[in-house]
């Protein structure tokens, strides 16, 4: 019998599965194509990720500079001029659900300002 989420009780600590390991990209880029994003890749294995409006960026660059340094994966976000507000960085060790969920929550906040300032 299917029970709502909420309606289930939480596993105990020690049954939990926490993410451990996917290292692939399709869980961010089946995420981000849902959304409409251009996601594209290219002849080195980089996958490139696009939002509609173009101001967010989301590239899997294994075979960067970067990578080589722990930085996987790499996330600009950019104002309307194009200057770019923030970034943020995912070394290989995290998993891509982890990844997809950062992501899902960026989307489902599309306000620009904060609701507490």
């Amino acid at each position: 019998m299917f029970q709502p989420l909420a309606e289930l009780p939480p596993p105990a600590l020690g049954e939990r599965e926490w993410l451990l390991e996917c290292h692939c990209a399709r869980p961010v880029t089946d995420l981000l194509k849902a959304q409409g994003w251009d996601v594209v890749a290219d002849l080195d294995c980089n996958v490139h990720c696009s939002s509609p409006d173009r101001r967010v960026y989301v590239g899997l660059l294994p075979e960067s500079q970067e990578a080589a340094r722990g930085e996987l994966w790499h996330i600009h976000v950019t104002d309307n001029s194009g200057t770019r507000t923030w970034r943020q960085t995912f070394g290989a060790d995290t998993p891509a659900q982890a990844i997809a969920g950062f992501l899902a929550a960026l989307i489902a906040f599309p306000a620009r300002y904060c609701t507490c300032a």
